[in-house]
This record gives C-alpha cells, sequence and structure tokens, in this order.
C-alpha cells in the first residue's frame, strides 16, 4: 500500500497573519501532526500557494517549517507563489522542467505527477503548451502503471461561484490530454479551501480544505468584496492506494481556534 499526505494552501506569511490568523501557527501544527501519526507516509504533497504574498522571506521561513518533517514534502506552485523564490529556497527533484514548478514522482506501482498551473499576474490557472507536451509524454512513458495527478487549479467548475471564476483557463486541452490516457486514475487539487469530490471526463477528483482559512460553502451567497473566512478547522487529508483502489480520508488535525488571534 502506498500512502501519501495530502497539504495545501497555508499561505504562509513569516510575519503576518491574514484576518486574524497566523499561518505559521497552522502550519507548525501540520507538521507536527504529520510527524506524531503519519510518519510512516511515503511522502506528501502540498499543493500549492505556499506563501501569500510572493515574498522571498516567506519562502525561506517555510523552507524552515517544512525541513521539520519526517518525511519529505513535494511543494506545487500556486496562485500566490513566484518560481523564481521557489527554486531558490526549495528542494525539487532532479528531473523537475527547467522553466516551470512540475516533475513526476515514480514508485514501481505508480506515476505521481505534479503540475505547474500558475499564470503570471492571475489568480486564475494557466496550462500552456509546453506543460501540456511535457504532460503527455510523462503519462505515455508507462501506460500500464496508474498515475495520479496532482495540481493547484481545478480543471472545472465546481459550483463554488467565486471561486470558479478563477479555474483552470486551459481546462479542454488539459482535459484532452489526460482522458487520453486511461492510467490516469486520480486528480487532486487545491485553491478552492474547500474539499469536494466528483467526476471529470470520467476521472475522479478532489480539493481539501486549507491547513490555512476556510472559504465560506457557496450557500449563503457570497463575493470577493464581502469575504470573510468560515469558522471551520483545517484539514489535511491522507491517501491510501493499494491495488488502483483509492481511499482519501480528509483529517482534521487541529481545532479551530488554534492560530486564531482571541
Amino acid at each position: 500500500m502506498t500512502k501519501i499526505i495530502w497539504m495545501s494552501d497555508p499561505h504562509f506569511q513569516m510575519t503576518r497573519t491574514i484576518d486574524g490568523l497566523d499561518p505559521r501557527v497552522r502550519l507548525k501544527t501540520a507538521i507536527a501532526y504529520l510527524n506524531d501519526h503519519h510518519a510512516d507516509a511515503d511522502f506528501a504533497v502540498l499543493t500549492g500557494d505556499l506563501v501569500g504574498d510572493d515574498d522571498a522571506e516567506d519562502y525561506s521561513g517555510i523552507a524552515g517549517y517544512l525541513a521539520k518533517s519526517k518525511i519529505r514534502i513535494h511543494p506545487l506552485m500556486g496562485n500566490n507563489d513566484e518560481r523564481d523564490s521557489f527554486r531558490a529556497h526549495l528542494t525539487l527533484p532532479a528531473d523537475a522542467m527547467p522553466d516551470f514548478i512540475q516533475y513526476a514522482i515514480d514508485t514501481p506501482d505508480q506515476t505521481f505527477v505534479c503540475l505547474d498551473t500558475h499564470k503570471v499576474g492571475s489568480h486564475a490557472g494557466q496550462f500552456c503548451s509546453t506543460r501540456q507536451v511535457w504532460l503527455d509524454q510523462t503519462l505515455a512513458k508507462d501506460p500500464a502503471k496508474p498515475a495520479y495527478i496532482f495540481m493547484h487549479h481545478p480543471p472545472r467548475a465546481l459550483g463554488l461561484p467565486p471561486q470558479d471564476e478563477i479555474m483552470l483557463e486551459d481546462d479542454k486541452a488539459f482535459l484532452d490530454i489526460v482522458s487520453t490516457h486511461e492510467n490516469v486514475k486520480h486528480l487532486f487539487m487545491g485553491h478552492v479551501h474547500r474539499p469536494t469530490a466528483g467526476t471529470v471526463r470520467g476521472i475522479p477528483f478532489a480539493t481539501i480544505g486549507a491547513l490555512s482559512f476556510q472559504a465560506p460553502a457557496p450557500r449563503p451567497a457570497w463575493h470577493w468584496d464581502s469575504f470573510v473566512a468560515a469558522k471551520e478547522a483545517p484539514q489535511l487529508g491522507v491517501i491510501l492506494i493499494e491495488n488502483d483502489n483509492v481511499v482519501l480520508q480528509y483529517t482534521q488535525f487541529c481545532d479551530y481556534d488554534v492560530g486564531v488571534e482571541s
């Protein structure tokens, strides 16, 4: 069995808080929970928005926090990230793409594909032709080996009106590729700060709540100019894969008030 810890959207800031939330406390608590209860995992994946303001100091800071994990954490790009600072402070596989934070993790039984959906200057996602070619070639290398894809931006609307405005813009091109390769078994995505699950083109997908703040449910209706974080606890995911069967356990690793200023 393969065991993976899935985390997303820490929005780490070295000296600032986010609307009364200290993201350093939340991340430290998540890493401690991982070390105490899931140090037997094969690795962890962090699906983007590592920092909040593209600040080099914040990348240096989060690198120190992630280094305290007992298992390796593979980071991905989100809309709030910046590639140069990301590369300068975080460890990537040697064969990662030179221009994008995109790479594959191969095990004897599976391939885990980590994508870069960042679009410079936008909260929406992008998956350009260069990234498309790399993904197509990566999935074609061993068509009999199950592949699991991690990414930041979902490639379809989720019925979350404000977030649906900033999904992956190249969704059709992306879905044309993954639906062509029968070895793609599951998509795991961050960005929306809420857990959802479903299928797209017949492929199962899931999103997850954030390590930092949680977005409100879609009802009652809200807009970005009226955004108030939901008073919901953060979560991480425990992914168990055995014989192509996937179990995702959404896991609350601390109470809501941890890291919240009184």
